[in-house]
């Protein structure tokens, strides 16, 4: 169970990663429309796991291609959040990055609910 601490940090980088990925998203990640979806902390705040949700846009892409984009970014997106959250932490957790296919499972549910 997450602490009231680690799920206050994981909100703070939902929030800063999510702003910075859509500020950025023509120059870095080939226009890809990103959406931070959730943001895991593990409980000694040393690595963050941050799903990602792709806005399917045929001039574009695929999902995978912009998460490839994002990971190589990632050094530069964790500069760039140390500094703008540095002071809440002692040090700035690695990030990891994910694509959220909830949504897809979501869909295939339904459609098979739907199919009885």
């Amino acid at each position: 169970m997450a602490g009231i601490r680690q799920e206050r940090l994981a909100a703070l980088l939902q929030k800063e990663i999510g702003s910075l990925l859509q500020r950025e998203a023509s120059m870095r990640f080939g226009g890809h429309f990103i959406t931070v979806t959730t943001v895991r902390l593990t409980p000694d705040l040393s690595l963050a796991r941050v799903y990602l949700s792709f806005m399917p846009i045929a001039s574009v892409g695929k999902p995978e291609e912009g998460l490839a984009l994002v990971e190589a970014e990632a050094f530069h997106i964790r500069k760039i959040l140390a500094g703008k959250v540095g002071k809440h932490l002692r040090k700035m957790p690695e990030l990891r990055f994910f694509l959220d296919d909830s949504l897809d499972r979501y869909e295939e549910i339904d459609g098979l609910l739907k199919d009885d």
